[in-house]
């Protein structure tokens, strides 16, 4: 499948790096902003309710947008109803609690709406008041009246400084545990810092690659951690201690040191083998090239970290990663803007849309495979949400505006 137009999800004011979705509640959450810089663009997370509105079509709706004042959130991890968000060099740890409307508020919305419902109707009619106006509010005043705001509550908990690089101190990546025992975070001065949660006592600190940190994981049980960094490793920790270092060009035996580098890594579950899991990552062109060679995804076997598969994934420069729930499926976000789908098994391409968003995709997140009480899934097979950016308009209103939008089949 190639360039086509994909409608849509959500536009944002401002430049969104990142989104997730809550297991629990199936909210959609997303964050970004425009930092410091004083162009009037803003920082915030915001809570979107998603619709499935058809077999395969999709609606959000924003539910609460939550201001950070000066510091875009540029990446973050969500679990139990607690966001970690990665802003400047610090980690910042929130807690959301979706509250369900009270049937008096809606009942009072419900009032106000036939009110403006019927004063429109007057004013159709032609009456107005003694001096021409129209005696009703035009229909824009329903939102005023209904608070979708209030159904979203935030809450900070604490802040750790998770990056110490004394130029410019910035985490690049941030995780809970499989088991939310433990936020993992990495930055850009190559440390790995591991934290008690939700104590938030620090159980590790160490450097694990020179230069910045790309991506982290852990694996269940948290047994093992892998981290990427841009000194070309990919390494495997216990605890604090290297474990081994990656060796993904033992499959491609052709291509010459250093001329890949690792970009992300996140383990997968395997279909009916609960007892088993696999580790996926990325290797990207270390330099550009006019005609760029192609990118690569290997398959590791999850406890002896082997290599079991590698396959090409296109020349477009992989930005993004992420496998869903079932471990069924890897999403792939590129620098100028594709989303694709490979089946993680064969790591066979299934779905591809050249320049959906036009810029860098800077995050994916797939639909839980189980929601309590709600399926917003339907009868798709999967569904990927996708998040870019593009700061080449001024406007405020447009400049960096991102549009989140939805791949399901």
């Amino acid at each position: 499948m190639g360039k086509r137009k994909v409608p849509d999800l959500y536009r944002a004011p401002f430049p969104l790096y990142s989104i997730k979705v809550d297991a629990t509640t199936g909210l959609v959450i997303t964050a970004g902003g425009g930092g410091a810089s004083k162009t009037g663009i803003k920082n915030a997370l915001q809570f979107l309710e998603l619709r499935l509105v058809g077999e395969q079509q999709y609606s959000a709706s924003l539910l609460h947008s939550h201001d950070t004042d000066t510091r875009a959130t540029m990446n973050m991890a969500v679990g139990n109803g607690v966001i970690a968000a990665g802003q400047d060099g610090t980690c910042c740890l929130m807690k959301f609690k979706h509250c369900a409307q009270k049937e008096e508020v809606k009942d009072a919305a419900k009032d106000a709406g036939n009110r403006v419902q019927q004063g429109n109707t007057r004013r159709r009619a032609g009456k107005r008041d003694k001096d021409g106006k129209d005696e009703a509010a035009g229909s824009g005043d329903m939102s005023d009246m209904k608070d979708e705001s209030a159904c979203i509550s935030v809450t900070g908990l604490a802040e750790v400084q998770s990056d110490l690089n004394p130029l410019d101190p910035l985490q690049k990546v941030v995780r809970f545990s499989p088991d939310q025992s433990l936020l993992l975070t990495g930055g850009s001065d190559g440390h790995i810092r591991v934290w008690e949660f939700p104590s938030l006592k620090k159980k590790y600190d160490f450097k694990a690659h020179e230069g910045e940190i790309e991506d982290l994981d852990m694996s269940l049980g948290n047994k093992h951690l892998v981290s990427v960094g841009r000194d070309f490793s990919c390494s495997v920790w216990s605890g604090s201690q290297l474990a081994m270092g990656l060796k993904w060009l033992e499959t491609m035996p052709q291509i010459a040191e250093k001329t890949y580098r690792y970009m992300a890594c996140r383990f997968g579950k395997v279909e009916d083998q609960h007892d088993q899991l696999r580790l996926y990552t990325v290797q990207i062109p270390h330099k550009r090239d006019r005609r760029p060679p192609p990118c690569y995804l290997t398959k590791w076997n999850g406890k002896s970290f082997l290599p079991m598969l590698t396959a090409p994934c296109g020349t477009e420069v992989i930005s993004s990663m992420a496998v869903s729930d079932s471990g069924t499926f890897i999403g792939l976000g590129t620098v100028t803007g594709s989303v694709a789908i490979y089946i993680a098994f064969s790591l066979q391409k299934l779905y591809y849309v050249e320049e959906s968003h036009g810029i860098v995709v800077t995050d994916l997140a797939f639909l839980p495979d189980s929601l309590k009480d709600k399926d917003i899934k339907g009868n798709n097979e999967t569904a990927m949400l996708s998040v870019a950016v593009d700061s080449r308009c001024q406007d405020p209103f447009l400049s960096g505006s991102c549009c989140s939008s939805v791949a399901s089949w």
